[in-house]
């Protein structure tokens, strides 16, 4: 079963600090944080999978630490499609962009080699707020659509 495993939010751009809940805003994003701003990237969200993956080459890494609000256990985000609608609580989003452009190499990277977050981030827009935390189910609401159309964009 899918389900979030951590919640993040920072004022500030960069790395995020795990947090207890998150309210999601229609529109806008979670409440507080810095990418709060409307747009296709109102949401970010990473797998544990793919944490684990970071962590496995030998660096510490705090929940938060990619810029991620959502960290998620049980279903393969990047296997998502544009469009995807997801529901998490009371909360809806939907996906609008898989991975990420990176203007210039993170902390990680050179901690690592590699940054997952330009492959294996996903993000999404809020279609209906809510409250979300850590031990939430995330339900597939519409299947994945076949094309890639709409607004969002695959990186």
């Amino acid at each position: 079963m899918a389900k979030i495993k951590a919640v993040c939010i920072s004022s500030v751009r960069g790395p995020k600090s795990k947090v207890e809940e998150i309210n999601l805003v229609k529109d806008l994003g979670v409440e507080g944080d810095y990418h709060a701003k409307g747009g296709l990237r109102q949401v970010s969200l990473l797998a544990r999978e793919s944490i684990q993956k970071q962590k496995e080459k030998g660096i510490e890494l705090d929940d938060g630490a990619f810029g991620e609000n959502i960290i998620t256990e049980g279903i393969e985000l990047t296997k998502l499609s544009i469009g995807q609608k997801l529901k998490i609580g009371e909360a809806e989003l939907e996906i609008t962009k898989i991975g990420k452009e990176c203007v210039k190499r993170c902390i990680i990277y050179y901690q690592t080699g590699d940054c997952i977050m330009p492959r294996e981030g996903v993000f999404a827009k809020v279609l209906k707020g809510g409250q979300i935390k850590p031990g939430d189910t995330i339900k597939q609401i519409t299947p994945s659509p076949s094309g890639r159309g709409g607004q969002g964009v695959r990186a």
